[in-house]
């Protein structure tokens, strides 16, 4: 982490950015909790909650439709508006429950609005960070910027779910929300961006001057060579994997309400989803520190992972149960920071927001999906369907040990495109 804490010295956009980041999860984080809680609370349904949150969780599958965007786009215009427009939405609920008019119908009227606010803020990280840290150091910028979001998403989640609803109610979340996004939409106009390689971004730019009939003309040329760099290439079996873990987890996500509310109540949900946090959190941090492990010894570990999801559902106790839930997610956060090195270390500048996009909706579309399945299986199942999703990280270690190929997939440090089948002809990158 010394190298990643240079960084964040030395790099004046990248401490902007980190920090506008930090916040903006902040509110995402809050709001979600939230929204949850307050669904459970006011409806009682594992269904209600699923699919509420297969909402949220919409941008997975649809942030392919926002790739082309961000490659085109002013990035900085888009950062900010996104803040903006969340910042004004959530204000909504705590009205609404103040004039007495707060029910499950204005739930579902908020949910699309943010989940479209935050459509492209997974293509638009892997797109901006390459113009504004070197690329000699994008492990370090990738585990620093993962280490201080899944940081907070731990804090907020554990905090929010477990403190403020607790005391306050689910409602007094969304007022914070708002200022968390008015501070993240701050720091992110404050970033100037272009690298040394890389052309700068600026409204003046004959590549950001596109109109918006430009960019719709273009779009499906745009989408075609994010299809084209990951046709063919062993990337393809990597993301039915991720896709099979993704809807595990949406199973959870919906369920884990109802979990927590039988096993403690808000405080319990609360610390469930900051202990995934802390899962994460950890893995991210561990990542840098294993890139000289082969990749496909890292990836077998989610079976461990699996293990201690079960084990979590199954023990009496609340305190092990969050324990173990939160070390079930250290695998996935190590082999994510590490992912994402790998897309930036291989793929071409000016498509990684297209490949990112792609990727992000191939595997996780499943997201939302499984969130919705998750709802509608635990009516009748119960909270038990919680030890059943555990199976979407086995599958992974599962998959990798069938697979020779990907089991010895060599060390992130070493890769190569050719260990992935990737093409790299001077003509890939054309749109």
């Amino acid at each position: 982490m010394i190298a990643a804490k240079r960084l964040l010295w030395r790099n004046r956009d990248f401490r902007r950015f980190v920090a506008g980041q930090f916040t903006t999860n902040a509110g995402g984080s809050l709001y979600t909790v939230a929204v949850l809680w307050l669904a459970f609370e006011l409806s009682g349904s594992t269904l209600v909650t699923g699919a509420l949150n297969a909402i949220l969780l919409l941008p997975w599958l649809l942030q392919v439709f926002a790739g082309p965007l961000v490659d085109r786009l002013p990035l900085s215009s888009v950062l900010v508006g996104s803040q903006v427009v969340q910042g004004l939405v959530v204000l909504v609920l705590p009205l609404a429950a103040a004039t007495g008019n707060l029910h499950v119908g204005v739930l579902f009227a908020v949910a699309p609005v943010l989940m479209l606010a935050t459509l492209v803020m997974a293509p638009m990280e892997t797109a901006l960070l390459p113009r504004i840290v070197d690329d000699g150091h994008l492990s370090e910028a990738n585990s620093a910027l993962a280490t201080v979001t899944l940081g907070l998403d731990m804090v907020f989640d554990a905090v929010g779910g477990g403190g403020l609803i607790a005391v306050f109610g689910a409602t007094t979340l969304f007022v914070i929300d708002s200022l968390t996004f008015a501070v993240a939409a701050l720091l992110f106009a404050g970033i100037a961006l272009g690298t040394p390689g890389t052309p700068e971004r600026t409204e003046e730019s004959d590549d950001t001057d596109a109109s918006v009939e430009s960019v719709l003309r273009s779009y499906v040329s745009d989408l075609r060579a994010g299809v084209d760099v990951l046709r063919g290439t062993l990337f393809v079996e990597l993301l039915l994997t991720t896709a099979v873990a993704n809807f595990a987890t949406g199973v959870a996500l919906a369920i884990l309400p109802a979990f927590g509310a039988g096993i403690g109540g808000p405080a319990i949900y609360g610390l469930l989803l900051g202990a995934l946090g802390i899962g994460r959190l950890v893995g991210s941090v561990v990542g840098p520190y294993i890139a000289g492990i082969p990749y496909g010894k890292v990836l077998l570990l989610h079976g461990l992972g699996a293990g201690c999801w079960v084990a979590a559902v199954l023990l009496p106790s609340p305190t092990l149960t969050v324990v173990l839930f939160g070390l079930a997610w250290v695998p996935a956060g190590a082999s994510g920071v590490l992912m994402a090195t790998l897309n930036q270390r291989l793929f071409p500048a000016d498509l990684l927001g297209r490949v990112a996009a792609t990727k992000g909706t191939a595997s996780g579309a499943t997201l939302p999906l499984g969130s919705l399945v998750g709802g509608i299986v635990a009516e009748t199942l119960g909270t038990t369907t919680m030890a059943l999703a555990a199976s979407g990280f086995g599958f992974t270690a599962v998959y990798i040990l069938l697979r020779p190929r990907l089991r010895r997939l060599p060390a992130v440090g070493a890769v190569t495109p050719a260990d992935f089948d990737l093409q790299t002809e001077p003509d890939l990158s054309a749109t």
